[in-house]
C-alpha cells in the first residue's frame, strides 16, 4: 500500500511539471483578445501620506474589456459618489482625496481596490493609509550638567515619536555637526554617549535635531550645557580657606570598561528575514575602550556586514536564517575586558519560493495547474479565493481541485475563465497574488519581428527567436532556405520558447530561416535572416619598446575584420585612458609618442572594436636616459628639401619632402604653409601640421586657388628656415560648397526687416563672381519666396513690412560656376513697435505691512507688437496715513522679466498710501500704463524716537524729554521707558520699566540715587508692537556745591525743524558730554541716508592731518574713546548716500577733553568717612548728655537774658560755662547744618529706614503724583510749635533731634 502511494505521488509531480508548460504569454502584444483583469499598479501596503498634499491611492489594472473599479474601506463598501472630497480618475481605479476642505485624519483607513470585467475579478492588497506626523518637541527646561573630568556621560535626545520615525543628529549653534569618535558617539536611539569626558567637552550648545523625512521639517531640542570641572584648579583655590584639605577628589581614575548599553551580560533581539539587523554596544572606561565583534557559532557574513559609529554598531543587511545565533561584543582597554552576548532570532514574513502564481491560458479541453509556493517562519497558511470570493464559497467546478498550495484544472471548458487569489500569511505579514485562468481558442501567431536580421561572429553561438501565441499552444518547426527538411539534430537545438540555437555558427549557416507555428486551429509562418561575420583579429601586435628620453616611438596595431563591419580603435595606458597630451598621436593602425618622458613608461593596449566583437594586444614601453655626450650643441633643424607634389586631384594633393639635419634635437613636427598667388600673393598661411616622424602629408584643398607650398621643421630649439617653395598647383573653380552662416532677421523700424549674414571668405567662394541670393517670406502664410541678389554686402533691408511679423529667411551663395547647396531656413521678425494695450485686472494683495503682491492678466501677444521682455510695476508712496508725516511722491520701478502675471513689491513703508500701475514692455519700450490703483499698508512697529535728552538734572531727580519717531508707521499707543544704574565698573544694575501715554513728550524721574550714572532706553509702540529704542546716559549731581552737569545733559530738548522749512543739513542739536569712558556725541537726524559716521580732528591741526572717522550703527549717539586729554577737537557728522549723491555734513562742534576725566566720587559712600562721622556723633552724644546733666543742676535761664547776650539771630555759639546752645531763630529750622546737603528743589529721597515722609512734612499733608512720586515739600518743625517750646523752656535741644539733624549730613 505504501509503495502504491509513493507511485501516485511521483505521477502527480510529473503531471504538474507537464502542466507547467501552459503558462502566461504576452497578451499585451495582441489586439482584441479577451482577458480577465490584472492589477498592474497599486499603492504600497503601508502607505504613509503627506498631510499637506492631496491623498492619491493608486489602483491600475488592465483587461479586455477594460475593467471597472470599486473600493472597500475598513472592510465595507466605500461609496465614492457620496463623498464630495473623493474622485476616481477616468479609466482608472486611482482615488484622489482633496484635503483642502477636510482633514487628512478622516481618511486614515484600510482600503482595498477591486477590478472586474465579465471574465473575472482581481483585488489589490489591503492598503493601510496613515498620515505622516512630525510632533513638536515637548517644552522642558534643561539644567546645566556639571560632571567631573574622566567620568562617563549620556546626553538624552528622546525625540517626539513621528511617523515615520525621525532621523537624529547632533549639531551646535552654528549648525555644524558635533565631532564624534571612539570616545563620543551617537547611539541608535539618538542619545549621545561619552565613554569619558574631557575638559574640551565643556560647551553650552549640545543640540539634538530630529528631521522628519516626509514633511521635510527639522526640529531641535533645547540646547544642553555641559561643564566639565577642572578639579585641580578648584582644590588649589579652596585649600587656603580649609587648611589645605581637598574639597573634591582628583579627576576620575583610570578604570576597566563597563557597558552603558546594553545592560547585563546578555540580551536578545528578533529581526525579520530580508531586513537590516543593527546591534550596538557602547562602553565607558578610561582609557577609551575599543569594541570588537564575533559570532559564537560561525563567521560574520563578509559581503553583508559593516561597522558603524566607530565599531560600536554591527550592521548586517538582507538578513537570512543563517544569521540567527549568538553574537558577542567585546570592550577592552589596558585595564581589562568585558563581554556582552546578543542572541539573535530570525523570523520571516511569507516569501515566494519559485515566484508568484502565473497566469494560465488554456484551450477548451486542456489541463493546467496554479501553484502558490511560499515559505516563512513560522510556516504560513495558504488560502484561495476566486474572483475575490473565498473558494469554498465559490460555485462548484468539477474541473477544479484544490490541493493545499496548488489548484489543478482538468479538461477546462469555455466560459470558465476567472481570476484566482492566493493569500499566504503568518504572524509577520502576508502575500496576496492574482493569477487568471483564461480559456481561449486562438489560431497561432508569431510575435517575433518579420524579416529580422541576426548577425553573429564565426564560431560563436547563434540564437534565432520565434515567440508565438495560440490556444492550444502552437508547435514550432524550423526550415532553412529551400525548406527541404526540418532543422533537427546537430548543430541545431530547439528551445521550449521556440528559439533555434546553432552552437557554433559557420559561414555556410548564413541564409534565410523560416519559423512555422501550428496548432489544431491553424498555421503561421515567419522569416528571419542570419549573417555570419568574420572575426576581428590583430595581425601585427605592438612590440616591446625601449626608447631614450626625448625620442619618438611608434606602436603598430594592424588589424583584419569583416568588411561589412566598421571597426574603431581604442588605446589604453596602464588599463586607463590615454593622457590628454598632444604628444600622443593616434592613427587607425598605430600610436605615436613624440618627445618621450619618464611618465610615458607603462603598458599600452590596442583594442579593436566592432558592433559584434573585439580584439586587443598589449606592449610595454621602457624609457631610458639619453647617452651622455660631451659638449652637445642643440640648434634649429635645417629646412626640408626636395618638395614634390603627387596624387593630384581636383581638391587634394600629396606633398612629400626630405627632412634636414636635426642638430641633436629631434624634430617634433613639420608645419606646412601655402601661398595663394591668385588672391593673396606674398602672404603665407598655415595649412596643417604633421608629426616629426612623417615625411608626407595628404592635403585637402579648396577650388579656385593657385597653391604654392613650403615646409618648416620644428624641434625643441625652434623653427627651421622655410624650405624652397614647391611648384604651383592650380585647383579648378566650382560652385560654392557652403552658404553664409549667422543669418538673422530683425527690424530697426516698425515697418522694416533687416536680413544680415556672415559673408564667405575668398577661400570659401570657390570661384569668381561671388554674390548672394537673399530670400524671404512671411512664416504663417503659404506665399512664394521673394528673392533679390546682393553683391559686396552682408545685409539687405526689406521695407514696408507689417509690424512684428515672423519671417522665414534664406541666403544662398552663388558664383559664376553655380549656386551653393540649398540653404537652411532661418527665422526672424520684422520691426517692433510700442505695445498698445495695458495689463488688465490689476490688483494688489497685501502680505504684511512692508510687502505687497501685485497681480495682473497678461497682455495678448497681438497687442505687445514685439518680443515680450516683461512687465514693469511703477509704484510710489503718496503719503503716510499719519497726519504728522509729509507727502512722498518718489516713483519706483520694479521689472519682472518674462511672461509673469504677478510680482512682489518689497520694502514698503507701513501705514502709508501707495499708488501703482503696471505696463508691459518689449524691445522697443514700455506700453501704456494700467489705470492707477491705490492700496494702504497696515500699521507696523514704529521707528525710534527722534531725540532723547536729559534736562533739569538734580541730586535725585531728572527730566527726560523726547520727540516722537520720525517713522511712526501707525498710531502711537504709548511709550516704554526703561532705565538702570551704571556703577564705576560699567556694570549695569536692575532695570526699571515705565509705561507712558502716547501724548507724553517728557517725564520726570524722582527718587533716584545721587551721584549715579543712569542709562535710559525709550521706545514707542503701535498696535503692532514696540519699535527700536533710543538710549541716553546721564549722571545725577553730587551736592549743592557741585551741580554742573555734562554739556549734553544741560541742553534743552531738541526741536526738530518743521518739514516745510527743512535746513540744508539733515542734522540738528549736535551736542557732546565727557565722561570716564570717553566723549559722548549726540545728535538728531532726519535724512534718508543709512551710512552715517562721525568725523573729528584736533583743532588747529596742520593741513596734512586727516579727519578720523567712526561709523554709526543706526543710533543717534556715539562714544568717542580715542580722544586725548587736554586737547580741543572739531567734530562733525556726515551722511553718505549713493556714489552719485553729495555728502551731507553737520555744523562743526568744538569739544574740549578735560585733562583728568573721571566720575565724581560720593564721599558719603566711602568707609573712612562713615567711620569718622560715627565717632563724631558718639562724641557729640556724650557731650550733650554731660551738658544736660549740668543744665539740670544749674536751673533754668530766661530767654530774654540769652537774647541780650547774643544779638546775632543767625548763629548762637555754645556757652563755655554751661555748654548750652544759643537760641535759633524761626528761619533757622529751614536751613541745613553747615556742610550738609539737601535737594535743590526742596524734595528728599526716602531712606531705607522706617521713617515716614509725613514726619518731614506739615501735618502729613504731602501729596503724590499720578505715578506715585511724592510732591510735598520738606519743612522743619512748625514755627508756632518751635516758638512756643522755645519760650516755655530754655532746655538744651533733645539729643535725638540733634542726631536726626546729623543724619541728614551723614
Amino acid at each position: 500500500m505504501m509503495e502504491r502511494r509513493r507511485m501516485d505521488a511521483a505521477l502527480l509531480v510529473l503531471f504538474l511539471v507537464h502542466l507547467a508548460t501552459a503558462l502566461e504569454v504576452p497578451l499585451d502584444l495582441l489586439e482584441g483578445l479577451p482577458q480577465p483583469p490584472t492589477i498592474t499598479h497599486q499603492s504600497p501596503k503601508d502607505y504613509i501620506i503627506d498631510p499637506r498634499e492631496n491623498i492619491i491611492i493608486q489602483c491600475e489594472a488592465k483587461g479586455k474589456p477594460h475593467p471597472s473599479f470599486s473600493w472597500t474601506r475598513n472592510g465595507t463598501h466605500f461609496d465614492i459618489d457620496q463623498d464630495p472630497n473623493v474622485t476616481m480618475k477616468p479609466h482608472s481605479g486611482t482615488l484622489v482625496v482633496d484635503i483642502s476642505r477636510t482633514k487628512a485624519e478622516q481618511y486614515e483607513c484600510v482600503y482595498q481596490c477591486t477590478a472586474r470585467n465579465k471574465h473575472g475579478t482581481a483585488v489589490s492588497n489591503n492598503i493601510v493609509v496613515r498620515q505622516s506626523r512630525s510632533p513638536l518637541w515637548s517644552k522642558e527646561k534643561i539644567k546645566p550638567i556639571v560632571v567631573q573630568e574622566g567620568v562617563s556621560l549620556v546626553l538624552p535626545c528622546r525625540p517626539p515619536a513621528g511617523l515615520p520615525p525621525p532621523i537624529i543628529f547632533w549639531m551646535d549653534n552654528n549648525f555644524q555637526r558635533l565631532p564624534q569618535s571612539r570616545r563620543v558617539s551617537q547611539s541608535l536611539n539618538g542619545d549621545l554617549y561619552f565613554s569619558n569626558v574631557l575638559r574640551e567637552d565643556s560647551r553650552n550648545d549640545y543640540i539634538c535635531y530630529a528631521r522628519f523625512p516626509y514633511t521635510q521639517t527639522i526640529q531641535q531640542k533645547q540646547p544642553i550645557t555641559v561643564k566639565v570641572l577642572n578639579l585641580d584648579a578648584i582644590n588649589d583655590t579652596m585649600a587656603a580657606f580649609y587648611n589645605d584639605t581637598d574639597l573634591f577628589s582628583d579627576p576620575a581614575d583610570e578604570r576597566k570598561p563597563t557597558f552603558l548599553i546594553p545592560s547585563g551580560p546578555s540580551s536578545s533581539k528578533m529581526v525579520l528575514r530580508g531586513q537590516v539587523l543593527e546591534m550596538e554596544c557602547i562602553a565607558e572606561g578610561l582609557p577609551t575602550p575599543e569594541i570588537s565583534w564575533t559570532k559564537n557559532s560561525g563567521d560574520l557574513p563578509v559581503n553583508r556586514t559593516s561597522y558603524l559609529h566607530y565599531q560600536k554598531t554591527l550592521r548586517i543587511v538582507n538578513v537570512s536564517e543563517s544569521d540567527a545565533g549568538d553574537y558577542r561584543c567585546t570592550a577592552r582597554n589596558k585595564l581589562g575586558t568585558v563581554y556582552h552576548t546578543i542572541h539573535i532570532m530570525v523570523k520571516a514574513a511569507p516569501f515566494w519560493i519559485s515566484g508568484a502564481p502565473r497566469n494560465l491560458v488554456l484551450a477548451p479541453g486542456e489541463d493546467g495547474v496554479l501553484t502558490c509556493r511560499a515559505s516563512g517562519t513560522p510556516k504560513p497558511s495558504v488560502t484561495w479565493a476566486m474572483n475575490g470570493i473565498p473558494i469554498e464559497n465559490s460555485p462548484k467546478d468539477l474541473s477544479r481541485k484544490v490541493e493545499d498550495d496548488t489548484i489543478i484544472f482538468s479538461v477546462v471548458q469555455s466560459g470558465s475563465s476567472a481570476v484566482y487569489q492566493c493569500n499566504v500569511s503568518n504572524d509577520y505579514g502576508y502575500l496576496l497574488s492574482n493569477a487568471f485562468v483564461n480559456v481561449l481558442s486562438e489560431t497561432p501567431r508569431v510575435l517575433t519581428q518579420a524579416n529580422k536580421v541576426y548577425q553573429v561572429i564565426k564560431n560563436h553561438r547563434a540564437l534565432l527567436d520565434c515567440a508565438s501565441f495560440g490556444s492550444p499552444i502552437p508547435r514550432i518547426t524550423w526550415f532553412k532556405d529551400s525548406r527541404s527538411s526540418t532543422l533537427d539534430g546537430d548543430p541545431y537545438m530547439h528551445h521550449d520558447n521556440g528559439t533555434l540555437e546553432i552552437h557554433v555558427a559557420q559561414a555556410h549557416h548564413s541564409g534565410k530561416y523560416t519559423c512555422v507555428a501550428r496548432n489544431t486551429l491553424g498555421i503561421y509562418e515567419n522569416h528571419v535572416y542570419l549573417e555570419v561575420k568574420d572575426p576581428t583579429r590583430i595581425l601585427k601586435q605592438p612590440d616591446y619598446k625601449q626608447v631614450q628620453r626625448g625620442r619618438s616611438v611608434v606602436f603598430e596595431c594592424k588589424v583584419t575584420y569583416d568588411p561589412s563591419l566598421q571597426p574603431t580603435v581604442t588605446w589604453l595606458k596602464d588599463d586607463g585612458e590615454l593622457p590628454d597630451d598632444e604628444r600622443l598621436i593616434v592613427d587607425f593602425d598605430s600610436l605615436t609618442i613624440t618627445d618621450v618622458t619618464e611618465n610615458d613608461a607603462g603598458v599600452y593596449t590596442c583594442i579593436m572594436n566592432t558592433t559584434l566583437d573585439q580584439d586587443s594586444a598589449r606592449a610595454e614601453l621602457t624609457v631610458v636616459g639619453a647617452t651622455p655626450t660631451p659638449a652637445v650643441v642643440y640648434e634649429r633643424p635645417d629646412p626640408p628639401t626636395d618638395l614634390e607634389l603627387t596624387d593630384k586631384k581636383k581638391r587634394s594633393v600629396q606633398l612629400t619632402w626630405t627632412p634636414g639635419d636635426e642638430h641633436n634635437s629631434p624634430i617634433q613636427k613639420f608645419l606646412i604653409q601655402y601661398e595663394d598667388s591668385l588672391h593673396h600673393r606674398g602672404h603665407w598661411h598655415n595649412l596643417t601640421e604633421v608629426p616629426g616622424t612623417k615625411t608626407t602629408a595628404h592635403l585637402k584643398l579648396s577650388p579656385y586657388v593657385h597653391y604654392i607650398f613650403r615646409v618648416l621643421a620644428v624641434n625643441s630649439v625652434g623653427f627651421s628656415r622655410p624650405s624652397f617653395p614647391s611648384r604651383m598647383f592650380k585647383t579648378e573653380p566650382a560652385a560654392p560648397d557652403e552658404n553664409p552662416t549667422g543669418v538673422h532677421g530683425f527690424g530697426t523700424e516698425h515697418d522694416n526687416l533687416v536680413i544680415s549674414w556672415k559673408p564667405l571668405t575668398g577661400l570659401q567662394s570657390n570661384g569668381p563672381g561671388l554674390h548672394y541670393k537673399v530670400m524671404w517670406r512671411q512664416k504663417l502664410m503659404e506665399s512664394d519666396w521673394t528673392k533679390v541678389t546682393v553683391a559686396n554686402n552682408s545685409k539687405f533691408v526689406v521695407s514696408g513690412t507689417p509690424t512684428f511679423v515672423p519671417y522665414e529667411l534664406k541666403v544662398q551663395a552663388v558664383n559664376d560656376h553655380g549656386a551653393g547647396p540649398e540653404p537652411a531656413i532661418a527665422h526672424g521678425y520684422s520691426g517692433e513697435d510700442l505695445p498698445v494695450a495695458a495689463p488688465e485686472n490689476v490688483q494688489a494683495v497685501l502680505l504684511n505691512s512692508t510687502l505687497s503682491e501685485v497681480h495682473w492678466d497678461p497682455v495678448p501677444p497681438k497687442s505687445i507688437r514685439g518680443h515680450l521682455k516683461g512687465y514693469k510695476v511703477y509704484y510710489w508712496r503718496e503719503r503716510s496715513l499719519h497726519k504728522h508725516n509729509p507727502h512722498h511722491v518718489e516713483k519706483q520701478i520694479l521689472t519682472f522679466s518674462g511672461n509673469h502675471t504677478h510680482g512682489i513689491l518689497p520694502g514698503l513703508h507701513p501705514f502709508s498710501l501707495y499708488s501703482f500701475n503696471v505696463r508691459v514692455y518689449n524691445g522697443k519700450g514700455d506700453g501704456p500704463p494700467s489705470p492707477t490703483q491705490q492700496f494702504e499698508t497696515p500699521e507696523g512697529v514704529p521707528g525710534p524716537p527722534t531725540s532723547l535728552v536729559v534736562t533739569n538734572t538734580n541730586m535725585d531727580t531728572l527730566t527726560l524729554e523726547w520727540n516722537p519717531p520720525h517713522d511712526r508707521n501707525g498710531h502711537i499707543t504709548g511709550y516704554t521707558l526703561k532705565y538702570q544704574p551704571v556703577n564705576n565698573s560699567n556694570e549695569l544694575g536692575p532695570v526699571e520699566e515705565l509705561a507712558l501715554p502716547a501724548n507724553a513728550t517728557s517725564f520726570t524721574l524722582l527718587n533716584l540715587k545721587y551721584s549715579t550714572r543712569y542709562k535710559f532706553y525709550l521706545n514707542a509702540k503701535t498696535v503692532r508692537g514696540a519699535g527700536t529704542a533710543i538710549s541716553q546716559e546721564a549722571v545725577t549731581i553730587m551736592d549743592e556745591g557741585n551741580t554742573q552737569t555734562p554739556h549734553s545733559i544741560a541742553r534743552s530738548p531738541p526741536r526738530r525743524p518743521p518739514h516745510k522749512v527743512r535746513p540744508v543739513s539733515p542734522f540738528g542739536n549736535v551736542s557732546s558730554s565727557s565722561g570716564e569712558d570717553g566723549t559722548l556725541i549726540s545728535w538728531e537726524y532726519w535724512g534718508p541716508e543709512k551710512n552715517i559716521y562721525v568725523e573729528y580732528i584736533v583743532k588747529n591741526s596742520e593741513g596734512e592731518e586727516k579727519w578720523q572717522k567712526e561709523l554709526v550703527n543706526g543710533s543717534q549717539n556715539v562714544m568717542l574713546k580715542g580722544l586725548k586729554e587736554g586737547l580741543s577737537y572739531r567734530v562733525r557728522l556726515v551722511a553718505k548716500g549713493h556714489h552719485d549723491q553729495p555728502l551731507h555734513r553737520s555744523e562743526e562742534l568744538l569739544v574740549l577733553v578735560p585733562a583728568v576725566t573721571s566720575r565724581q566720587v560720593d564721599i558719603a559712600t566711602q568707609g573712612w568717612f562713615i567711620g569718622l562721622m560715627c565717632a563724631i556723633a558718639l562724641l557729640i552724644l556724650i557731650l550733650l548728655i554731660i551738658c544736660f546733666i549740668q543744665r539740670n543742676k544749674g536751673g533754668k535761664y530766661p530767654v530774654k537774658e540769652k537774647e541780650d547776650a547774643h544779638t546775632d539771630p543767625e548763629f548762637q555759639p555754645m556757652k563755655d560755662d554751661d555748654c548750652t546752645f544759643g537760641e535759633y531763630s524761626d528761619n533757622e529750622d529751614h536751613k541745613p547744618l553747615k556742610g550738609s546737603r539737601t535737594p535743590s528743589n526742596g524734595t528728599v529721597k526716602r531712606d531705607d529706614s522706617d521713617d515716614s515722609l509725613v514726619d518731614y512734612g506739615e501735618g502729613g499733608d504731602g501729596q503724590f503724583n499720578e505715578d506715585g512720586s511724592f510732591i510735598g515739600q520738606y519743612s522743619g518743625k512748625s514755627v508756632s510749635r518751635e516758638t512756643a517750646e522755645g519760650h516755655e523752656s530754655s532746655e538744651a535741644p533733645s539729643p535725638i533731634n540733634a542726631m536726626n539733624s546729623l543724619n541728614s549730613f551723614v
